[in-house]
């Protein structure tokens, strides 16, 4: 399936910036899903300091902002050829051991509720892909989809507590109930065609654990389902905060407002 998809991030300030920097994870990478035909990131007010891939194989720009600059956009175009692997990305590789996926996170950390609900799932599962999947179900039937209650520094644990969430909080509590039960797990952050709507509040996210055997095995527990022709992975990290689309900081531009257009068609 070919994919385009445009991505466009407006960030004003109260006030002229003197110092900024943001850290753009944006730019998808060719594996065995998706081939990526075309590419371009544009920035305005701001420009770029470093090209680099980081330790989880991310595409990576580091962007200063203008000094006095009173916004910066961020405008992503591109084409994404897809297969459909069955949400399987195969053996693990980069420079990050798997170890380093069993590890909690301050987002990720596998309280005893978090436990209790991973543990339910091995009661189901009569091996441990069929597990998986079983943990898929059972946080999006304890995590019910709901904008508007969680932001990005929610804890899988205070979400699975209220009872009500978002992708990045159904992958993080997915995350940390796999990695309770040994099994290493990651964050992925990417973009999704659906089917009832081109234009988009925001980019989406799912989880990914390494099954023996298969490798990475992707899960997008808000849809119930693995990843398919309509999805384009962009980042991966131990949580949203190693795999966050745009993250930085900024000194003296008092109050800052973001907009997000996104776009993602066939």
């Amino acid at each position: 399936m070919l994919l385009k998809i445009h991505h466009l991030t407006h960030y004003r300030f109260e006030h002229p910036v003197p110092y900024g920097l943001q850290r753009l994870r944006l730019i998808p990478k060719e594996n065995a899903a998706q081939k990526i035909l075309h590419w371009k990131t544009e920035i305005e007010g701001g420009k770029v300091e470093a090209d680099y891939i980081d330790y989880h194989n991310n595409h990576i720009l580091l962007v200063s902002i203008n000094e006095g600059a009173g916004e910066i956009i961020v405008r992503c175009d591109g084409e994404v050829e897809t297969n459909d692997t069955a949400g399987i990305m195969g053996r693990h590789g980069g420079h990050v051991p798997l170890w380093y996926f069993l590890r909690p996170t301050p987002l990720t950390e596998p309280t005893r509720e978090i436990q209790a609900l991973a543990r339910s799932a091995v009661a189901e599962g009569d091996d441990l892909l069929a597990t998986l999947h079983a943990l898929s179900t059972k946080v999006l039937a304890a995590v019910r989809y709901d904008i508007g209650h969680t932001d990005s520094a929610t804890t899988a644990d205070a979400a699975l507590a209220a009872g009500h969430g978002v992708c990045q909080d159904h992958a993080h509590v997915f995350i940390a109930a796999a990695r309770s039960l040994g099994i290493p797990a990651r964050y992925i952050s990417g973009y999704l065609m659906l089917s009832d709507r081109v234009e988009q509040e925001a980019s989406h996210a799912w989880a990914e654990a390494h099954v023996e055997g298969l490798g990475w095995v992707g899960f997008d527990i808000s849809n119930g389902i693995s990843p398919d022709l309509r999805y384009v992975r962009v980042a991966t990290g131990a949580d949203y905060a190693e795999a966050a689309p745009i993250s930085g900081i900024s000194y003296g531009g008092g109050e800052q407002s973001m907009v997000v257009s996104l776009a993602v068609e066939q």
